[in-house]
């Protein structure tokens, strides 16, 4: 076998930091770069994913705590006028619902007779629809509101009934606000 002869290109000196012809060994921070892209783009992927299932579903409340929270000086709720009564903020026009999801029968006149002698519906409106719910073994009352406004006139609905849970969602669309009696509610004595 023939043995190589040795020439300058063959003894490299020890503190060479050169691999090969053009590379030099990787620095350690280009470890942390891919690890900051991942990072950076999961984050990316999963806020537009949220922003768009809020475009689909607007009853999926999405909030970022800080933003959006502040309270101003004087507001309802701050300071000695935190006992301050709010008053409902209801246009006469927005039809109320009235649904009687119990077996006894009249229950949604009553009920929505009780609201008009109690000021609710407008003059001009009254209580819109009464009826009988799709089922007559509803256990709570709800009160399902669709627009975030109607808010402080639901609680006010709770209040004035004496019973039922303010529900913020869309399931009913052809009125703002629906209120499904449920078996919990106690007719007032006369």
């Amino acid at each position: 076998m023939a043995t190589r002869i040795k020439d300058r290109f063959d003894d490299i000196p020890d503190d060479l930091t050169r691999v090969g012809a053009h590379r030099a060994p990787a620095p350690r921070s280009r470890r942390w770069i891919g690890l900051a892209w991942a990072a950076a783009a999961t984050v990316v992927l999963v806020a537009g994913g949220l922003f768009g299932l809020s475009l689909l579903n607007p009853d999926l409340g999405l909030t970022i705590p800080g933003v959006g929270t502040s309270v101003e000086a004087g507001a309802p709720g701050t300071g000695d006028d935190a006992a301050a009564v709010v008053e409902p903020a209801l246009d006469p026009e927005v039809a109320i619902t009235v649904l009687n999801g119990t077996g006894t029968a009249g229950l949604a006149t009553s009920v929505g007779d009780s609201l008009e002698e109690k000021g609710w519906g407008g003059a001009a409106l009254g209580i819109g629809s009464r009826a009988n719910a799709a089922a007559d073994d509803v256990a709570t009352t709800q009160i399902y509101y669709s627009d975030p406004e109607h808010e402080a006139a639901v609680l006010q609905l709770v209040h004035d009934l004496g019973v039922g849970q303010p529900r913020l969602s869309n399931d009913y669309p052809a009125s703002p606000i629906t209120i499904l009696i449920g078996a919990d509610y106690v007719t007032p004595a006369a």
